[in-house]
């Protein structure tokens, strides 16, 4: 009887102890607390009603607001989805809400806190497809919730937590955030910026491509002469290729530094004479689009190859021949700059790839998307060990895959965050029923859906892609793929690259014949750049032009 007893309970308490895990999981928690925050905004900063996502951020200290402090090792923040709310009505905060890094308002110690509230709005998009979704319009700053044009906030006020006492703070949001100011063009940078039209059928919102250009020197004074281009892939930014400023910031800023010392050689005699393009291609899930045709985004793969490139050489003298067009990026750039060689075999002239993100989805980071169970742990027997995300170059982990998820679905719902992992689902995943993404993973649990993960690797998988057709695109391919990447990057996308370099190592008829480097010990994300890269490009374009002996200089 006492066995019986003893199991008896012990069952018990793995069914509470279950239940705990489940609640503080969804966001809620055991032990309550009588803070409760009503969030609201003002007809001056908005006139109708708002669908979107109602913040609340705590902060020990009053040296930045807080909205400037959310990120994956930043202050507390918690997010409940908000659905026709109108000004004055209020969206409630409380212990029902969740929260990162803690889980919930309970989990905040008894303090001083200046507390600020946001509110990002979201637009309906009537898709093509025929599905409906509300989602945050970029505004041209990059998909970054907390500084778009249109938003509204709080001023940032200084409270005092006692979770012994309820309490109601009422916050009320009565500024808006102004639009981007677009820096003016120069005499070197130019900046262009269009409706597309493939994009915006697909979305049912206007929807804009855009591109940033630096000139060579020698532009203007030689009307006739004509340029490659190195088509530079990354995040969204509006400033110069590469840094490019013109005037000295002085050795306190070092990277301004950098900008001025690269102009520098810019206009001198050894630079090669070419175009450096960034794109601004930012989707309703992210800062970029990952420049590839998706069921979630839309073709933003063709409409940067049939609108975006050829509105470029229409307008400015760059050489319309696949042997000019150069690719270069790092991490979300380095994939996207392999992704788009890959994928236009015949476009474009060669890739200088850096720390790219996932080549091989056998490596999602740590995850093995086609063998692992779980997004959220490692199965070793009877130990559950947690997924890694980001380390340092000694190999310490600062972050898991479950922490860095749970930050995301804080962020928004149904991939809304505007962040990485969200992205990645959107880009590489199929519709789901609804018409939001269909994910990789339950965001709670962590457990794999197999299915998506086969659709990942069919479409997505850029070793699988190039396994399975290296047959009739290896030709094309033939000394154009370039690698680089630290062995010891920030978020393990070296064990990827090595995955990839075994098939490219194993290719014959052709040999892939281009490069695959790692740095000792380096982090994300080590590769060659600025000039040490030109001159690569340079060497490369004048032995693959028609002739063999294009002068770049």
């Amino acid at each position: 009887m006492r066995k019986i007893a003893i199991l008896f309970l012990s069952i018990v308490y793995l069914h509470i102890n279950e239940s705990c895990r489940n609640q503080i999981t969804h966001g809620s928690c055991q032990i309550g607390s009588g803070l409760k925050f009503e969030l609201s905004f003002t007809s001056d900063v908005h006139t109708g009603p708002v669908t979107g996502r109602a913040f609340i951020m705590l902060s020990e200290t009053d040296r930045r607001e807080p909205r400037f402090m959310v990120y994956t090792h930043g202050i507390p923040f918690f997010g409940s989805d908000i659905e026709n709310l109108n000004p004055g009505e209020v969206a409630i905060i409380d212990c029902t809400v969740p929260g990162y890094p803690v889980e919930c308002l309970a989990d905040i110690p008894a303090g001083e806190y200046y507390v600020q509230g946001f509110i990002n709005i979201y637009t309906e998009f009537n898709r093509s497809d025929g599905h409906t979704l509300w989602l945050h319009n970029d505004r041209w700053e990059g998909q970054r919730w907390n500084v778009s044009p249109g938003n509204i906030y709080s001023e940032p006020m200084k409270i005092r937590i006692d979770h012994s006492k309820k309490e109601t703070v009422k916050i009320r949001c009565d500024n808006t955030i102004p639009p981007v100011e677009i820096p003016p063009d120069t005499e070197w940078v130019k900046r262009i910026k269009f409706e597309s039209r493939m994009l915006t059928e697909f979305w049912g919102q206007p929807i804009y491509l855009g591109a940033t250009i630096l000139v060579p020197k020698g532009y203007y004074e030689n009307p006739d002469g004509y340029y490659p281009v190195n088509y530079i892939q990354g995040h969204f930014s509006l400033s110069a290729p590469n840094g490019f400023r013109t005037d000295d910031p002085g050795e306190g800023n070092r990277r301004g530094r950098r900008g001025y010392e690269f102009y520098r050689y810019w206009i001198s005699e050894e630079c090669p004479r070419m175009f450096l393009v960034t794109f601004q291609h930012p989707c309703p899930y992210y800062d970029d689009s990952y420049a590839v045709n998706s069921p979630n985004t839309g073709s933003y793969g063709d409409a940067i190859i049939q609108e975006l490139i050829p509105y470029l050489e229409e307008h400015f003298r760059m050489i319309p021949e696949s042997w000019a067009r150069l690719l270069t990026g790092g991490s979300t750039g380095g994939w996207i700059s392999l992704a788009l060689q890959a994928f236009n075999p015949d476009f474009f002239g060669g890739t200088w790839s850096l720390c790219p993100d996932p080549v091989d989805f056998r490596f999602f980071q740590t995850v093995n998307i086609y063998e692992d169970k779980n997004a959220f742990f490692k199965e070793f027997g009877w130990v559950n060990v947690p997924t890694s995300s980001d380390r340092s170059p000694e190999g310490i982990v600062s972050l898991t895959f479950e922490q860095r998820n749970r930050m995301e679905r804080v962020m928004g719902t149904r991939n809304r965050s505007g962040e990485q992992i969200d992205i990645f689902e959107a880009a590489f995943g199929p519709v789901g029923p609804d018409g939001y993404t269909k994910s990789l993973f339950d965001p709670v649990t962590g457990e794999i859906d197999p299915e998506v993960a086969a659709y990942w690797k069919e479409h997505y998988d850029l070793r699988a892609y190039l396994e399975r057709n290296w047959p009739e695109i290896g030709h094309k391919l033939a000394g154009k793929i370039h690698i680089y990447t630290g062995d010891m990057d920030t978020y393990y996308l070296n064990n990827a690259v090595v995955l990839l370099e075994q098939f490219l190592e194993s290719t014959t008829d052709p040999y892939y014949g281009g490069t695959v480097e790692y740095g000792d010990r380096q982090p994300h994300c080590w590769g060659p750049r600025g000039e040490e890269l030109l001159e690569m490009m340079a060497e490369h374009i004048s032995n693959h032009s028609p002739s063999g002996t294009f002068n770049v200089r």
